[in-house]
């Protein structure tokens, strides 16, 4: 299968887009849609729960709904943004992206604002959601094999900067700290804010696709770009392994290689939405009457 078509696909997304390029500020439509998804996903998460809040109070006596305030909604945007860069920059003794620059921030400030004067967005569904995961698969891609790697590989330390472990390390922060964050503190549910076990330390939430996918995807991009020079000899190896004639292995131009770790992704992201609304599970139950 040819990858162009992703790649031009992924060149046209990236071109500066009026009005922005007006004020001399570089967003993209991919930038867009990336926080117009964020956005409208954080909403409905959090109308999802006020319903199961409404439904279970009565029973159970939870604590009462707490009214919820644009302050609270906006905050819990920028944390699953950027609640992961502002745990790794320290570690890397680099500045996170919110601090050099008011754009990113003030974007998804703006998407939230808009998000939420709209009246009423259609629920969480599979045919709304199984088409989203092409729209993921891209947006991710770009996040774990063209943002994240660059600060880890160019970084000032040559020990940091030819650090597999870092890299995977940071990829796996950075895509998933700030939901660990919002997720420990309440942030999404309808009640006042309290610390709460985090659904990634709960049993099997080790499981969560967003969780090994991001390692797993900046890895895989790394290994076929020779972004390190621990990449480049593993490959040589798994070449030689496969059958290869063994030597140097070229790496793939990085293009390729993110438009690659897309389709992979949208691969992943189609299958958990399958998963999770019962596709798979009911494909399997005919099949099996189907036999009987």
């Amino acid at each position: 299968m040819s990858l162009q078509p992703f790649i031009s696909l992924y060149r046209y997304a990236l071109e500066p887009i009026a009005p922005f390029t007006w004020f001399g500020t570089n967003v993209c439509s991919l930038d867009l849609v990336a926080v117009f998804r964020l956005c409208v996903a954080l909403r409905q998460m959090r109308e999802n729960l006020y319903a199961k809040h409404q439904r279970t109070a009565g029973e159970n006596r939870l604590v009462p709904a707490e009214e919820r305030s644009f302050v609270r909604d906006a905050c819990t945007v920028l944390t699953v943004v950027f609640g992961g860069e502002a745990i790794i920059g320290p570690l890397l003794g680099i500045l996170p992206s919110f601090m050099l620059s008011s754009i990113s921030p003030g974007l998804y400030i703006a998407a939230h604002a808009i998000v939420e004067y709209i009246p009423v967005l259609p629920s969480v569904s599979l045919s709304t959601e199984l088409p989203l995961s092409f729209v993921d698969g891209f947006t991710r891609a770009m996040l774990l094999c063209s943002l994240i790697p660059p600060p880890v590989i160019t970084h000032t330390s040559p020990v940091v900067a030819s650090s597999p472990w870092a890299l995977l390390l940071s990829s796996f922060i950075i895509t998933n700290g700030g939901f660990f964050i919002t997720n420990m503190f309440s942030f999404v549910e309808p009640t006042p804010l309290t610390l709460t076990t985090p659904a990634e330390l709960q049993p099997y939430g080790w499981t969560a696709t967003d969780l090994w996918s991001a390692p797993l995807i900046t890895g895989f991009y790394a290994l076929l770009t020779h972004a390190q020079p621990f990449w480049a000899e593993f490959h040589s190896v798994i070449s030689t392994v496969l059958g290869g004639a063994g030597g140097k292995v070229e790496p793939m131009d990085p293009e390729s290689a993110r438009a690659l770790c897309a389709l992979i992704l949208v691969g992943i992201f189609s299958t958990r939405t399958a998963k999770n609304f019962g596709l798979l599970w009911k494909k399997s139950v005919a099949e099996k009457i189907k036999i009987q």
